[in-house]
């Protein structure tokens, strides 16, 4: 392979092209090119050292960088297993963008790998953390993130209990009424009975209208 640190581009430009020699050696955890670049994958909106041994992001997501203070500099955030500026980021910080990107992702599969791997540390460290300065695990902050969207769609659309589940993260109606029942107390058809009793609920008129449109 050619040498990456012979090769000039990267050193002459602000934010380096992301050569194929570059990309072999992010995906290989290449540890020669660490202090020499960084890589941010947009999606997560994280920054890493080309050695992480965190999941390969594709690479069409990914931007490069001289050194930490660029990337962050461009809104990018230290991952939490390589720690690319040395420090890391604060506990607290780093829990609240994992909330936030649970927010946004709620209605995809999740499971605590997968939110490590989304967040760049082992599933154990953020289970741990993520308990300790929320005080519910993360499996428990997706849940009731999935039934209050759920709760906002039976309230505002006319979708049926199946729909409103598979839309909500939810693998089916049957899951979707246990979990839903066990915080809120009612099954979804019983809440957005309360709903529409109480005026808050749109009315089959305007709903068949709204798909008329």
């Amino acid at each position: 392979m050619t040498d990456l640190h012979e090769r000039p581009a990267y050193r002459e430009q602000t934010e380096p092209a992301l050569t194929d020699d570059i990309w072999n050696a992010i995906i290989a955890n290449d540890a020669a090119l660490d202090g020499r670049l960084i890589y941010a994958v947009k999606t997560t909106g994280i920054f890493c050292r080309p050695s992480c041994k965190s999941k390969p992001p594709k690479r069409e997501h990914v931007r490069v960088f001289r050194g930490a203070a660029d990337a962050a500099a461009q809104g990018f955030r230290p991952c939490k297993r390589c720690r690319p500026d040395g420090k890391g980021m604060p506990d607290e910080e780093w829990i609240r963008h994992t909330a936030k990107w649970i927010e946004a992702h709620y209605a995809e599969p999740l499971t605590l790998a997968v939110l490590a791997d989304a967040q760049h540390a082992s599933p154990y460290h953020l289970h741990r953390t993520f308990k300790r300065l929320t005080g519910v695990t993360p499996a428990e902050y997706i849940a009731a993130t999935r039934v209050e969207a759920a709760k906002r769609r039976l309230k505002e659309t006319g979708e049926t209990v199946t729909e409103v589940a598979l839309r909500t993260g939810f693998p089916n109606a049957a899951y979707f009424s246990t979990v839903f029942h066990k915080r809120t107390g009612l099954s979804p058809t019983a809440y957005r009975q309360a709903q529409e009793a109480s005026g808050s609920y749109p009315s089959k008129k305007r709903t068949e209208e709204g798909r008329s449109c």
